[in-house]
């Protein structure tokens, strides 16, 4: 272990936690900080940089989080392995032109369903349905986004009924490139954005563009809308196992995919967050052939519950590699049907000859309306809210689990509107859900996400709780029956 300096600037325009966190992760990006080196205890270094010891928690859990360092019981914190960090910061991003296009006007999903099975069965048989699929709706700003239509159909003009951009509308993408670059890291102009009615719609436009002779990798287990999806193209797919930092990289190179599906900040079902040295081999394996890409969805990004949110797998691409896809169906509501793809220089010119005549799926009215939700601030008000709410039910649930230690081990806690309880006594997740439903209480077996064979760590012992749409009271009695049947 050696001493850390630090110079901290109280009034740089960073939180102190933040100028920790970024020193020490770009000491270990840059090779100053090895690997398996020591940090300080968190008490040392605060004592010697003179700040609260809360201050470097924070920056420590951040690093954490993006897998710069480990924690060992009783030893410590540690730097992890991050092989040859691929150049991530000197090479220029393609994409860097201007925020302007010629020709273009400005004046702008369903949530998807997160399951297969899951998604189709009635809950009208249940008091309690623990499902990860909703969100809460009665904390929407309906008064707000009242307003915002009536003042667009007041002052509309003749403009605003064309058609516009097959693209969608200048004004919102450029909106969005500004938001995605702030909270996500994302690096690209206006002009990489495509706007569509849900993921549904830019996955089959991708079609078009990857071709129809494309070998995909996916997570196992994964998204299971997205698999049929590419199931019904004639995809070639290939479930690639999971270990705890996401998917394997070795398992990626042998099943010798052009396209790699992944959601790195958050993976769905499992809550995994991939690690920096993860990110990097998978960068490094697309990087290796022409023709070869990541599609990151970045599912759920928004809500993180432990640090601050882990940058996109985007953030680091610096070779137009990474398919960025996003929505505002669990940030926003499910009924407004936007989302977002942002496609690297190379695959936009494919766009633009072959797929550009294709009429945007998504109203005129209601790009300019979500436009205008964004650019107010009144969207990011509403996260902070939604946080907060959510954050409040998610301790309720973690409450209710209390009593059940001995029996679940508990994972998925620091981010998203689920959890992940594997039960410890060798019960199958059938036995579980089963013994649920007799006391009116639904959950969710995570086999129901896995495609082909289960591996070993994702063995079917275990169930997905989600938390979102349940009022706090409902929670707490859901839990309640749980434990009367579960402890």
């Amino acid at each position: 272990m050696k001493d850390l300096t630090i110079t901290l600037h109280p009034h740089g325009g960073k939180h102190l936690y933040e100028q920790i966190y970024l020193h020490i992760k770009n000491e270990i990006r840059q090779g100053k900080l090895l690997q398996g080196e020591r940090l300080p205890s968190t008490r040392y270094l605060a004592e010697f940089l003179q700040v609260s010891r809360s201050t470097v928690e924070l920056a420590y859990d951040q690093l954490l989080s993006e897998g710069y360092i480990e924690a060992m019981p009783y030893r410590g914190y540690f730097v992890c392995p991050v092989e040859e960090l691929y150049d991530l910061g000197e090479e220029e991003r393609p994409g860097g032109e201007k925020n302007a296009e010629e020709g273009e006007t400005g004046a702008w999903a369903s949530m998807e369903e997160r399951g297969d099975k899951a998604g189709r069965r009635s809950s009208a048989a249940f008091a309690y349905d623990f499902s990860p699929n909703t969100i809460d709706m009665t904390a929407f700003p309906y008064a707000t986004w009242k307003k915002i239509t009536k003042n667009i159909l007041v002052d509309v003009n003749s403009e605003i009924f064309t058609s516009g951009s097959p693209k969608g509308d200048y004004i919102l993408r450029e909106t969005i490139a500004r938001y995605l670059h702030t909270s996500r890291g994302v690096n690209c102009s206006p002009k990489q954005i495509i706007i569509g009615a849900g993921n549904d719609y830019l996955l089959m436009l991708l079609e078009k563009i990857l071709g129809r002779h494309v070998k995909i990798a996916m997570e196992n287990p994964t998204y299971r809308r997205a698999y049929r999806i590419f199931d019904s193209f004639a995809y070639r797919i290939s479930p690639i196992a999971m270990d705890s930092s996401g998917m394997s990289s070795q398992g990626l190179r042998a099943s010798e995919a052009d396209v790699a599906y992944v959601m790195p900040s958050h993976q769905y079902p499992t809550g995994i967050v991939m690690p920096i040295g993860r990110r990097i081999e998978l960068l490094k394996w697309a990087g290796e052939k022409e023709g070869r890409y990541l599609i990151e969805d970045d599912y759920d990004s928004e809500f993180r519950f432990r640090g601050k949110p882990v940058p996109s797998l985007q953030a680091s691409d610096r070779l137009g590699k990474v398919i960025y896809i996003g929505t505002f169906s669990k940030s926003i509501a499910p009924a407004i049907r936007i989302g977002y793809m942002v496609l690297p220089l190379s695959l936009l010119r494919i766009y633009e000859e072959k797929c550009s005549f294709y009429s945007t799926t998504v109203s005129r009215i209601d790009q300019r309306i979500l436009n205008e939700f964004i650019a107010n601030g009144h969207f990011e008000r509403h996260l902070n809210r939604m946080r907060k709410i959510y954050r409040e039910k998610q301790d309720n649930l973690l409450d209710g689990w209390k009593g059940m230690e001995r029996n679940f081990t508990v994972s998925g806690e620091d981010a998203g509107l689920h959890i992940l309880l594997q039960d410890k006594r060798g019960r199958s997740e059938k036995e579980l859900t089963d013994a649920a439903a007799k006391v009116g209480v639904r959950v969710y077996g995570l086999s129901e996400f896995c495609v082909g064979e289960i591996a070993p760590q994702w063995k079917a012992d275990t169930v997905i709780l989600g938390y979102a749409s349940l009022k706090n009271e409902q929670i707490k009695e859901g839990m309640e029956r749980l434990r009367s049947v579960w402890a």
